[in-house]
């Protein structure tokens, strides 16, 4: 005990606490509160290293007295002290700083603060209630004027309804109109024949059908997709079941690529020409009495997509037999008819005359044997010379929009194809001589006399004379 308190002593460390109030009372007054309230802690620790000194001798003190020894005096003095926490001194007393009334004024002020801000809150809630229902209101508001607004578009709905069927009248007394006059023309001259009226054949009156205005223009799209659809099947499937069909007859494959490129060439030309034909009876037809907002071509052009079934396609057939049996740049055998290819004619021809009332129409690009290759509108037949710049011949034609390719057509490229395309063009200019009559199944006797003379030899079972 006595040896700890002896290096209490020496360590001088009450000295340097001494020192240090000293100091700080002279200071405090200049210093700021951090540099304050750093001195107190450095205060706080050298009494805090006494205190732990202080503690060391009480035990060994305590120790060296016995287990009775010292009794009275901690219960005494330590644990009434060690009972107070340190708590602050009663007011008045040397030490009493005003560290508590701030505390007690800041502790103050943070509970007004608090209520404040809770008063706020309940406040904002209330106004955020408020907003709620009024809110609700107006929802109930804007479904009870949405359930008004969607009346009253029924309402037009059904107006523009009622219009469309009396305009669809119309166009139905129109047509009826027109085709009285169109009988009563025809009574007139059944009554005075002559034999220039005998020999003229009228335009036969239009069949009458229900007509939904505008529908041209709100099918278009719709259309446009089927009838591509339609034009890819028909070179996926009927082009094949065509040529394995002429395969049979004739065995050069370029011969039959050739025959069918030229039936699908001939079967948008015939068409396109029906169709024109077939406008022209329409818009003649309407425009006799026609009163409306729309205009006659879009009056012409819905009747025409609701009575595509009256299109005369047959006749389109045989007109693209009798092209392609005077076409100089295919033959084949006397034996063949092009009439057993009818039903991939046919298939094009009704495509064809749908694309023509798109708008813009659909229609095959221009092509000759030849040209050259060209990535954008053609892809290479596998039998081709992938190196070769010219095109031998079609296979299959391009379809367009205007400028811009919808399908690619097939083609075969082939070195020298123009030298060979010249010799074969010389070639069938010489045998322009020989003649074959056109098949009896699609062409009449009289028709067929006035033909030109095919590339190829006369069959003795067609023409009647023998073969040289």
């Amino acid at each position: 005990m006595a040896e700890s308190l002896r290096r209490l002593i020496s360590s001088e460390t009450c000295g340097v606490l001494q020192e240090k109030l000293e100091r700080w009372y002279k200071d405090y007054h200049i210093n700021s509160c951090d540099q304050n309230l750093n001195r107190c802690c450095e205060i706080m620790e050298l009494s805090a290293k006494i205190q732990g000194h202080l503690f060391s001798i009480f035990n060994q003190t305590a120790r060296e007295g016995g287990h009775y020894a010292g009794v009275e005096t901690i219960k005494s003095r330590l644990l009434p002290w060690l009972g107070t926490c340190f708590s602050s001194p009663a007011p008045g007393r040397p030490f009493e700083t005003s560290f508590s009334k701030e505390s007690h004024e800041k502790e103050r002020q943070l509970r007004e603060l608090a209520n404040s801000r809770n008063h706020e809150i309940l406040q904002l809630e209330r106004e955020l209630n408020s907003t709620r229902l009024q809110l609700s209101l107006v929802q109930q508001d804007l479904k009870a004027y949405q359930a008004k607004e969607e009346c009253a578009l029924r309402s037009l709905e059904k107006l523009s309804d009622y219009e469309q069927q009396v305009q669809t009248l119309k166009d139905e007394i129109a047509i009826l109109g027109a085709q009285k006059s169109v009988l009563q023309s025809r009574l007139a001259r059944s009554r005075s024949p002559s034999p220039r009226s005998i020999r003229s054949r009228s335009p036969s009156p239009l069949p009458i059908k229900s007509i939904s205005p505008g529908r041209s223009r709100l099918t278009n799209t719709s259309r446009h997709a089927h009838l591509v659809e339609r034009f890819r099947d028909i070179y996926a499937q009927a082009r094949l079941d065509a040529q394995t069909l002429l395969r049979s007859y004739i065995d050069d494959l370029e011969m039959v690529q050739r025959i069918i490129y030229v039936a699908a060439v001939e079967s948008f030309h015939a068409a396109k020409k029906a169709f024109r034909q077939f406008k022209m009876r329409v818009r003649k037809a309407l425009s006799l009495s026609f009163s409306g907002t729309e205009s006659v071509e879009d009056r012409v052009m819905d009747y025409i997509i609701r009575q595509e079934d009256l299109y005369d396609v047959q006749y389109s057939v045989n007109e693209v037999i009798n092209a392609m049996n005077i076409h100089p740049r295919i033959s084949f055998p006397p034996e063949v008819d092009f009439i057993m290819i009818s039903s991939l004619i046919r298939e094009l021809c009704r495509v064809a005359f749908s694309m023509q009332t798109l708008d813009p129409p659909l229609d095959i690009s221009f092509a000759t044997e030849g040209e050259l290759f060209n990535e954008y509108k053609y892809r290479r037949s596998f039998d081709s010379d992938f190196t070769a710049p010219l095109v031998a011949y079609h296979v299959w034609p391009t379809l367009m929009e205007n400028d811009s390719v919808i399908v690619k057509g097939e083609v075969v490229t082939r070195r020298g194809a123009l030298w060979s395309h010249r010799s074969r063009s010389r070639s069938r200019g010489r045998s322009q001589t020989r003649s074959r009559s056109l098949s009896p199944l699609s062409h009449g006797a009289d028709h067929s006399r006035h033909l030109p003379s095919r590339s190829r030899s006369p069959s003795p079972l067609r023409s009647g004379s023998p073969r040289l």
